[in-house]
């Protein structure tokens, strides 16, 4: 799967350097050959790079998803690169102190229309039922303030809103707590490496709160959600490839935590790499402690030597079938269901775009629901030594499956796959496809990339098609629940940049939000899809915080609403988006 959490893009495997900090030389002998002229794949030439700071370059090098390629290269050498990609210089170090909040937090506790981790139920509906406004007040919603991510270049991790705070992690691995209704900090913690997953809180023995993320490293933190005190860490998976990019979701006193790959389908481009070793998990850990209780892998044969390629190396397989999205849980049954991502060998394997089922208690995989055989795929095909025979189109899940009761009392999973189709699955047969509906003609950047919701009628897809030439067909799509019968569809609006929608979409009673990929949040009406409201994000703003922010595209995460404000994240500088590090909180007539 294509990760847009990630710098994928920057540097490819052979970006390994251990020359001297000569940033124009370290280019031309390791990189120039991927971003000059013509850039392979989804990869960005060298004007894009030249539109990031310096910052974006080398957090994604020591801190990101690109620490396994720069193994070995100096921080002052990561430097000189990213000076020498940006053309900028590094920015002085920014005292947030102005920032931070006068008056001492209010007792924490959960309160019914919080907006607890990803999908704020544990289906993963996306559905807020108690939004504190109706869809009369939406169209007088007004921005109350704004909040920077200092230095970053995305808005990356959906904020979650519980105990009147804000919880948000950061490109930069800093995770905020912040007042809800005025955005000065109340707390931040340092992580090893980038944050995108949603924080989720639970309580403790005791009655402390603890907010639960995980990082880019494949490290899970547990830290107090009333003063950001580390509680534990536990490092999930040893794969120097393996991140964090879904959040972790409570049960009964467990943590489940999935583990995507950040970067090997990248590594995979130098021929000199022994493609391909990871593998997609699942863990169970005790949510006081951070005990594992159980792992279970999403390909359940490790990886074995099975041919070499045309340059000598050795390959290995199968491998990937990352979880990029936060688990489903269905207590009545006692499962947990992931998103399986791709291929990223010829080897066979059944679980690869796969819903899959795991039980609760024990982790046994249960069954796997795969609609896409054979998408074996990783970047620089098909002219890369390591590509798969039979390549396939990176189709994989990107989302969460959601899990929603019919009016007849049945329950149905709910699948949205890159390839533009949303799939309605049978929980009870083992994953069958009840109904499948095409939206739009799908890209390796979505069909439905991060996420869709469901209300208790309709199910609402955002559709990206953002590498589609010809036939593609963005916007928002409301399909009927039980049938998978298309309602409406709503279209990108007329203004200009990239106009699909690509970041996961929110809804309450009688209105559904989503941004799209030129920087416009939007209201849409659950009934026809009508505009109820418009904002557009891609402009400066002020902040609470005193950072210089702007907002760009919005892309990966959310919006999530909660008590009477609706909370977008803006700006995505990847593949073509317009890069930003905002949060923004809106409120009825930014009261």
């Amino acid at each position: 799967m294509r990760l847009p959490g990630l710098l994928l893009a920057i540097f490819p495997a052979i970006c390994v350097f251990a020359a001297p900090p000569d940033g124009a030389a370290l280019y031309k002998a390791r990189c120039a050959a991927c971003h000059d002229g013509a850039p392979q794949g989804r990869m960005p030439g060298r004007s894009e790079l030249a539109a990031k700071t310096p910052e974006f370059i080398f957090e994604a090098m020591f801190r990101g998803a690109m620490t396994q390629q720069a193994a070995g290269l100096s921080q002052e050498e990561g430097r000189a690169v990213a000076r020498y990609l940006t053309g900028k210089e590094f920015a002085a170090s920014l005292n947030t102190a102005p920032g931070k909040c006068s008056a001492p937090a209010p007792q924490f506790s959960l309160a019914d229309g919080d907006w607890n981790g990803w999908g704020i139920d544990p289906g993963n509906s996306h559905y807020q039922r108690h939004p504190g406004l109706s869809a009369s007040d939406v169209p007088r919603l007004k921005l109350k303030w704004a909040f920077g991510f200092p230095k970053d270049a995305r808005a990356w991790a959906q904020p979650t809103v519980a105990g009147g705070r804000i919880f948000a992690g950061s490109m930069s691995g800093n995770v905020y707590s912040l007042d809800a209704k005025t955005g000065c900090i109340y707390w931040s913690f340092t992580a090893a490496a980038g944050v995108r997953s949603a924080v989720t809180i639970g309580k403790l023995a005791g009655g402390r709160w603890a907010a639960y993320f995980g990082d880019q490293r494949a490290t899970t933190y547990a830290v107090d959600a009333e003063t950001g005190a580390l509680l534990w860490k536990v490092k999930i998976d040893d794969h120097p490839v393996a991140g964090i990019t879904g959040a972790p979701v409570l049960a009964n006193g467990r943590l489940y935590v999935p583990v995507s790959s950040v970067s090997e389908e990248a590594a995979a481009m130098n021929p000199n790499y022994p493609c391909c070793t990871f593998r997609g998990s699942v863990s169970a850990l005790d949510a006081a402690t951070g005990k594992r209780i159980w792992k279970t892998y999403t390909v359940p044969d490790p990886a074995k030597p099975y041919k070499t390629n045309s340059k000598g190396t050795q390959l290995y397989g199968p491998a990937g079938v990352a979880v990029w999205s936060a688990p489903t849980i269905d207590l009545k049954r006692k499962r947990l269901y992931a998103s399986g991502g791709n291929s990223y060998t010829g080897v066979p394997i059944n679980t690869s775009d796969s819903i899959l089922a795991f039980d609760l208690e024990t982790g046994r995989l249960l069954w796997a629901s795969q609609v896409q055989p054979n998408d074996n795929f990783i970047i620089g095909c098909p002219n890369n030594p390591n590509c798969p025979e039979e390549a396939g189109p990176d189709f994989d899940f990107g989302s969460s499956t959601i899990l929603k009761t019919l009016p007849d009392g049945k329950d149905i999973l709910i699948a949205g796959q890159k390839s533009g189709v949303v799939y309605g699955l049978d929980p009870d047969n083992q994953g069958k496809i009840l109904w499948q509906k095409r939206l739009g003609k799908g890209s390796a950047l979505g069909g439905v990339e991060w996420g869709h919701a469901a209300d208790d009628r309709l199910v609402y897809a955002a559709i990206s098609d953002r590498l589609v030439k010809e036939g593609g067909s963005p916007g928002l799509y409301a399909l009927d629940l039980a049938t998978g019968e298309q309602k409406w569809f709503a279209p990108p609006g007329d203004a200009p940049g990239l106009t699909g929608h690509s970041a996961a979409v929110s809804v309450i009673p009688g209105v559904v939000f989503s941004g799209a990929l030129n920087g416009h949040f939007s209201a849409y009406s659950a009934e026809n899809g009508a505009v109820l409201w418009d904002f557009d994000t891609n402009r400066k703003f002020d902040t609470v915080n005193g950072v210089d922010a702007k907002g760009g595209s919005i892309d990966g995460p959310g919006p999530t609403i909660a008590h009477g404000m609706v909370y977008v994240n803006s700006g995505y500088g990847l593949f073509g988006g317009v890069p930003g590090n905002v949060l923004l909180a809106f409120s009825v007539d930014g009261k």
